[in-house]
């Protein structure tokens, strides 16, 4: 099992990693709209903070030998569910038309009053 850390990433704010990879997969934490370089929370509206949180999920991904087309299943949570068509203009940006499997759901808050947050399961790299 190996631990991910990366600085292109906003470092964890609390006991916990980046991301985990084991058994040929990688587990991440949530992924939030903070700049990498200084933490802050990306100004701006659900479509800013989609696209940084997408940003760093690529980061925290590719730094566990992995990518955004090897993500098998992303949980994304939204604190305003009347968001959810410019969070996914947004997320879908990040694909060329196959997505993973997806769960969406609406909460209450998130840390540090940010509007989304996202979690995967991809798998390493590995020869198509």
């Amino acid at each position: 099992m190996v631990r991910v850390a990366t600085k292109n990433a906003p470092e964890a704010f609390g006991p916990f990693c980046q991301a985990t990879v084991a058994n040929g997969m990688v587990y991440t934490s949530g992924a939030m709209p903070f700049n990498p370089a200084d933490g802050t929370l990306t100004a701006g509206g659900i479509r800013e903070q989609t696209r940084q949180t997408m940003e760093n999920l690529k980061q925290v991904l590719e730094a566990a030998g992995s990518s955004m087309r090897h993500i098998l299943q992303i949980t994304v949570y939204l604190t305003d569910m009347e968001k959810f068509g410019e969070m996914n203009d947004v997320y879908s940006s990040f694909f060329s038309g196959e997505y993973p499997a997806r769960v969406t759901v609406g909460i209450s808050s998130l840390a540090k009053r940010a509007m989304v947050e996202m979690q995967a399961v991809a798998l390493v790299d590995c020869a198509e």
